[in-house]
């Protein structure tokens, strides 16, 4: 017998799934979507009543009704009881009563047979598959949003086609609610919204597919999506009959331009088709970083996967036990577009598995044919071998792939970056990695009979040819490594390998006498003779240039070849020879010179050669002669060389911002360094305020404005300079002072740079109240008195040559307020900002006057009631006098007082 439980606290709502036709006493009749109160339960059956009939009572199954979270919602001081609502996402809530809404219409638009039947039908079914997205909680907070957008723009153009009121909503696509947002806003969003689904249908975009339409590269750019974002891929199964240990190395390429654009992710599998870690079969997981915009508008992507075979040089020879083992050879490749994954044009996660076919090589074919093979070939016929994978698109950096998706990315997931550094550059993000890329040779038989099956082994050696340890990576997933070992190919004399390695070094200082040293190697197919064979020749190159201490170009690199006379090399004094073909040539050697070169067992091979390209990703190493002279500042001072650092300040500013941006947080160290070294007194100080400006500008402009909250963290967790915010208010007041003497063009990057040296004067002067406990604080507020006044005063000139510098003040100074507003009175600041507005001469600047005092309106001074007093009488005046007497100002003067009304509506004030 059912045994029947009241609810503990208050009664459950649930709504009917299903038909429960049953016209027995006792029991209760529901339909689809009929909203039922429960108070008692059994074990398969609800107890409750209807809730817009509470006279029909009686039991149902409880497999017929969805529970839900109800809420009790007051529209008003008056409305004591309320009404019944769910404990819905408000974006569920709308989506609901919409559909319900549009559903009626719809029936009617079926009995009508009119045309927009379908339209409607269409539209209904995309936001009930929304919903149930939105319901399976399963997307990120950036996938809520976007979808959210997506949904308000269906809606809106749902009831634009139906006649129905215009939704007003903010800029995420949530609905304002009319009891906390202004009129003015109100009034600014609807008219927003209604231009926005004017165009839409003007343009015919009906459906969602429109993002998906003639989208070029520059709409790709404006994509909702941020400046990084990351591609997880789980490689669930690989299916191949090699019958030895192979290395699957996965890696995205670039098919236009030929070349692998990350690093490898190197799986380990077994020789009996299984991965040699048994316990990761479910975890070899990946998130290849640091992707960008630049790389969403690469024409053709490929996750492409190499497949080295580490065993025999012949599998199918009958004398396996004689055969030399583990050598590296080539057993094939596998790869997959996902040029439109990138782009967002397809939608993929983690739970769909991809097949990616796989191909084997013709005979001994090179990889880097192969793989331009495989990603150009329509078709491929892989006999049922391939792997299976899963991708998914993260966005933003690994940090927030990790916060976002824990259960997919782990502190076990292998994390692959870019051959290259990210868009944004964070501090604290330190790189010291050299890629190596062993591309190509040419090797005479000498005194073999056949071509030989060359081996290249890559060490890093110091000054005293010693190897280092556990600096050479070939790809994440696997440890680092003494030294790399790269294919062999059978018996060819110009082996193309296009292998990349990563040398990473922790230290700058470490690099100092570094060099790369490829010896080459003979690998015989039989164990036994391959036991005698020993390296027949060598190449090597320095790490930094010895004369200027830059280091490799990032280029390719023809290295000389050397043969090896005798065994031991160990002691060798191979580093006074030439290494490439380039130093060569400097020494006045020709190519085909007969004179021999040779030093100890090395004698240079005129008719081999050797190619390798390297490509430095550090933020420590720069090819820059200039910025490498201004992060060795303290050298050159030791040097007693101060012409040099000049010229170093002086061709700073123009140097390549790519350069600068990269080495940002160390320059800005360097800078104020130089600015606060009291043995040095003020010889540099013009130069690297200017420095500082123009790297402000820099970053300022719109091509590098990605690197602000770049900036904005080195100011708040790194920058460490206590004393600085004396000689910064000093050379910008010195430069306001001269406004019509000194070049105009550093004053205006000075103007434009307010917010910024501003912020760097607040963190001085905050770092140097925690260390002298408030000491000079009012000798600081004069000087930071005396430093507004100055910019006050030099709005008053009325010289053409000044025009630009005040335009300027006027547009960036209002930005400097929220810090300047920590260590200054805010009333006193007040008053300088209505002397700053009032100093500008009647008939100048009468638009930036306006749009400054716009910015004041909505800045936080306008918080205060003892600060808006103060401001209120100046805005007021004057907006009155450019109303009476310019007309072109009128729509102007509106939007200043608009803003007023707007601001002045939020419940901050």
């Amino acid at each position: 017998m059912t045994k029947w439980v009241k609810f503990d606290s208050k009664s459950k709502h649930g709504i009917a799934v299903c038909n429960f036709k049953v016209e027995r006493v006792g029991f209760l009749k529901l339909f689809i979507g009929d909203v039922v109160l429960i108070y008692e339960e059994g074990d398969e059956w609800y107890r409750g009543q209807l809730s817009k009939d509470k006279t029909k009572k009686g039991i149902f199954p409880k497999k017929f009704v969805h529970l839900k979270e109800i809420g009790i919602k007051k529209t008003g001081s008056l409305d004591l009881s309320g009404r019944i609502t769910t404990l819905e996402l408000p974006l569920i809530q709308e989506i609901t009563t919409v559909l319900r809404e549009w559903h009626n219409i719809w029936k009617q638009l079926f009995v009508e047979r009119r045309h927009e039947l379908m339209s409607v039908q269409d539209m209904m079914q995309e936001l009930i598959d929304q919903r149930r997205k939105i319901m399976s909680r399963k997307l990120t907070a950036e996938e809520l949003r976007d979808i959210q957008q997506k949904i308000a723009t269906k809606i809106d153009l749902g009831n634009a086609l139906l006649g129905l009121d215009l939704v007003v909503r903010d800029e995420l696509g949530s609905v304002l609610d009319p009891d906390v947002t202004s009129t003015i806003q109100l009034f600014r969003q609807h008219e927003e919204a209604s231009e926005r689904i004017k165009s839409e249908q003007e343009l015919g975009i009906k459906d969602t597919q429109r993002e998906k339409i003639d989208k070029t590269k520059d709409e790709l750019t404006s994509m909702n999506w941020p400046q990084t974002f990351n591609i997880y891929v789980m490689l669930r199964n690989f299916v191949c009959r090699i019958g030895e240990d192979a290395d699957l190395l996965m890696s995205l390429y670039d098919a236009k331009l030929g070349k692998f654009i990350s690093e490898n992710y190197v799986v380990k599998w077994g020789k009996e088709g299984v991965p040699k870690d048994i316990d990761n079969l479910n975890n070899f997981k990946v998130v290849f970083t640091d992707l960008g915009i630049k790389d969403r508008q690469r024409e053709k992507v490929f996750l492409v996967i190499q497949v080295v075979r580490v065993g025999v040089m012949d599998p199918n020879d009958v004398n396996d036990k004689k055969q030399t083992k583990c050598l590296r050879r080539p057993f094939g490749v596998a790869a997959t577009e996902i040029t439109d994954i990138l782009q967002g044009l397809k939608e993929v996660n983690e739970d769909m598995q991809q097949f990616i076919p796989f191909q084997q090589p013709s005979g001994e074919e090179f990889m880097e044919s192969l793989i331009k093979k495989v990603v150009s070939a329509k078709e491929i016929n892989h006999k049922g071998q391939g792997l299976w994978v899963s991708l998914k698109i993260m966005m933003g950096d690994l940090k927030q792939a990790r916060e976002e998706h824990p259960h997919l990315v782990t502190m076990a997931t292998a994390v692959s970056r870019k051959m290259g550094f990210p868009e944004v550059i964070m501090p604290g993000d330190v790189r010291n990695d050299i890629y190596v890329t062993i591309k190509q040779g040419e090797f005479t038989r000498g005194s073999k009979t056949a071509d030989k099956n060359v081996e290249v082994t890559v060490l890093v050696c110091n000054k005293q040819g010693e190897p280092l340890k556990d600096v050479i990576s070939y790809g994440c997933g696997n440890d680092m490594t003494n030294e790399y070992r790269s294919l062999v190919f059978y018996h060819e004399d110009k082996p193309k390998w296009f292998e990349t390695i990563k040398i990473a070094i922790s230290t700058e200082e470490e690099f100092k006498g570094l060099h790369l040293k490829f010896l080459f190697k003979h690998r015989s197919s039989s164990e036994s003779k391959d036991r005698s064979e020993r390296p027949f020749a060598m190449s090597f190159i320095k790490l930094l240039n010895q004369k200027n201490g830059t280091t490799l170009n990032d280029t390719d690199h023809n290295l000389l070849v050397y043969k090896i006379e005798k065994k031991d090399d160990k002691q060798a004094p191979y580093l006074d020879l030439p290494c490439t073909r380039d130093d060569l040539e400097e020494q006045g050697i020709h190519k085909d010179s007969k004179v021999p070169l040779f030093s100890g067992p090395f004698t240079l091979s005129q008719r081999d050669s050797f190619q390798i390209n390297t490509f430095v990703c550090s933020t420590k190493l720069t090819h820059n002669v200039d910025i490498l002279g201004l992060l060795k500042w303290q050298e050159l001072l030791n040097e007693l060389d101060p012409s040099a650092l000049r010229l170093h300040l002086e061709k700073l500013m123009h140097v390549d911002g790519e350069e600068i941006v990269k080495f940002l947080q160390d320059l800005l160290d360097s800078l104020f360094r130089i600015l606060i070294e009291n043995t040095i007194s003020d010889t540099y100080d013009s130069q690297v305020f200017e420095c500082l400006v123009h790297i402000i500008g820099l970053i300022s402009d719109r091509k590098y404005h990605q690197f602000r909250p770049v900036l904005d963290a080195y100011i708040t967790d790194t920058f460490s300079f206590p004393s600085a915010y004396q000689k910064l208010t000093t050379l910008l007041r010195e430069y306001v002072d001269r406004a019509t003497e000194v070049n105009q063009k550093y004053l205006v990057k000075a103007m434009k740079s307010l917010e910024y040296l501003f912020k760097f004067i607040v963190k001085s002067r905050s770092l140097f109240n925690l260390l002298e406990e408030g000491k000079g604080k009012v000798a600081f507020e004069q000087t930071m008195k005396h430093l507004l006044h100055a910019i006050s005063g030099m709005m008053l000139h009325t010289s053409d040559n000044t025009l630009l510098a005040q335009g300027s003040a006027l547009k960036y100074m209002c930005s400097a307020i929220k810090d300047i507003a920590q260590v200054f009175d805010l009333v006193e600041l007040s008053r300088l900002m209505v002397e700053f507005i009032n100093n500008v001469p009647k008939e100048r600047l009468t638009k930036q006057k306006l749009k400054c005092i716009d910015d004041l309106v909505h800045s936080d001074l306008f918080k205060y009631p003892e600060c808006r007093r103060i401001l209120l009488s100046m805005i007021l005046s004057h907006t009155k006098s450019l109303m009476e007497e310019k007309k072109e100002e009128l729509e102007d003067c509106i939007l200043v007082l608009s803003d007023i009304m707007d601001v002045m509506y939020s419940k901050d004030f």
